[in-house]
């Protein structure tokens, strides 16, 4: 506990949307505190909007928010540097560019793709960042026809480490851009999927919806077979293998490389340790927050903003007590809340313990996703 009449000095490491929420919600509630934000570059990368960078919707500088303003505003130091590790229980935190120390720690530096699948070099994995969706966009551009692959798995050992919804929105964008183009029928889009339900995270009802706009928009299925490898043209599966032009792969998640250079608790997929508070067990003062940790829930529990926005104010809330020796327990509500877009037309789904809700598709839900996308980045511009 910072005992001192010096402000506590809280290091924040990452510039995702777990990290800036946190930094958000720490100052809301202490005007005082001393922020470092740690990340390779002052900018926030603005990733669910690159499943309309194929279509022309969005371009690189659409989504790509310089932090100085935002830092500034939130008298917010920033260490442009890569993590490499931890010393002092945590207490100082190694950098490409020297070492920060703090009186706590919040992690969020997102997590990292699974790359162990035989020639997954010959895919593209589109949430890698902008760079992957304008190759996308480049290819798509230059194919003349063919076939396109899309698919994603999940990590074995980590059922909620698994992003398959942007994978839906490329595969229904893809198809709604071919049409637009007047070349569709040029091209078979396939979807390829380890499970029979793909989506089953999102909700049954969810996985219908999802399986029956295939069907209606011309794209095969290709479900139920673990998958063995990839070719430059082609995806080999256990039950048999199908021609691909173009392969867009999603993997399952797990930790940061840097993580293996502390000795924080890990999940058995390779994530922090996290409890219902988002403290790292074990630990003093050491809180994760987004796709990062691996907390306890239901395995739908989504890796998605949203649900590292809501795990932000527990930390901060948290943190802060610690700091200050007051009691302090707060947690999150587990809420999957997402619009399955298709360049003009979304479908709603949300779920909660209790509720799972879909709303079909709309060209008002498109823009709504739109207009949260302005909304969101509007308090970092």
């Amino acid at each position: 506990m910072n005992t001192s009449t010096n402000p506590a000095r809280i290091t924040v490491l990452g510039a995702g949307f777990g990290a800036l929420s946190t930094v958000r919600e720490l100052r809301l509630r202490d005007a005082h505190a001393q922020i470092t934000l740690v990340a390779p570059r002052a900018e926030l990368h603005y990733l669910p909007g690159i499943i309309w960078i194929p279509s022309g919707l969005r371009t690189r500088a659409d989504l790509i928010v310089p932090l100085d303003n935002f830092l500034r505003r939130m008298n917010v130091a920033f260490h442009p540097a890569e993590v490499t590790g931890l010393a002092d229980a945590g207490r100082t935190v190694l950098t490409s560019l020297g070492e920060v120390a703090n009186d706590a720690l919040v992690i969020a530096t997102g997590g990292r793709f699974i790359k162990k699948l035989p020639g997954i070099e010959h895919a593209i994995t589109p949430c890698e960042g902008i760079t992957a969706a304008e190759r996308i966009r480049d290819r798509l551009h230059s194919m003349q026809g063919g076939s396109i692959a899309v698919g994603f798995a999940g990590n074995p050992n980590e059922p909620t480490a698994v992003r398959g919804g942007p994978m839906f929105e490329f595969l229904f964008g893809i198809d709604e851009q071919l049409k637009r183009e007047g070349r569709r029928d040029r091209f078979e889009l396939v979807f390829f999927n380890p499970s029979t339900e793909p989506g089953n995270r999102l909700g049954p009802k969810a996985v219908k919806h999802l399986l029956d706009e295939m069907a209606r928009r011309g794209i095969r299925t290709y479900l139920g077979h673990k998958l063995k490898r990839f070719e430059a043209d082609k995806v080999v599966t256990e039950g048999g293998e199908f021609h691909a032009d173009l392969i867009l792969f999603m993997p399952g998640m797990t930790g940061n490389t840097w993580f293996d250079a502390t000795d924080l608790p890990r999940s058995p997929g390779g994530l922090l340790q996290a409890d219902a508070h988002c403290r790292i067990p074990g630990t003093e003062r050491l809180y994760v927050v987004g796709d990062s940790g691996s907390f306890p829930g239901p395995d739908w529990m989504p890796k998605q903003a949203h649900m590292a926005d809501l795990q932000a104010a527990a930390a901060a809330a948290n943190l802060l007590g610690d700091l200050q020796g007051r009691p302090t327990n707060a947690t999150f509500k587990v809420e999957l809340i997402c619009i399955v877009d298709a360049i003009n037309q979304g479908t709603l789904i949300w779920r909660t313990p209790d509720r799972n809700w879909l709303l079909p598709s709309t060209r008002l839900l498109h823009w709504a996703k739109r207009g949260f996308e302005w909304n969101y980045l509007r308090q970092y511009r």
